[in-house]
């Protein structure tokens, strides 16, 4: 037998779920660096050249980043390296250091 007042109750939940948003998270700095493996001046140059999502600021001393455009960015940055758009750098190809061997004759 099912409860009306029990299908009621999930009713209105499904209502209220349905009227609201779900809420937004925000990282900190510290938590980003865990999310982001990226050293602090490449995630702000990255941001100032529009490559990474912008930081929020909370107050003028806390500045916090939306955790789901950051997780958006790293889900696309893993397809544009599986699809080839990011390759890996290439380490430079100069002259070779000349080093004085150890044990010097004089």
């Amino acid at each position: 037998m099912k409860d009306p007042g029990l299908e009621a109750a999930y009713a209105y939940a499904a209502q209220l779920q349905a009227r609201h948003a779900p809420t937004r998270r925000f990282v900190r700095k510290s938590e980003l660096r865990q999310i982001v493996p990226l050293a602090y001046t490449t995630i702000y140059e990255l941001e100032k050249s529009n490559d990474f999502p912008r930081r929020i600021l909370l107050t003028p001393r806390v500045p916090v980043w939306d955790l789901a455009e950051v997780e958006a960015w790293v889900d696309q940055r893993r397809k544009d390296t599986e699809m080839g758009r990011i390759k890996p750098a290439v380490a430079p190809r100069g002259p070779k250091r000349k080093s004085k061997s150890i044990r010097e004759t004089r």
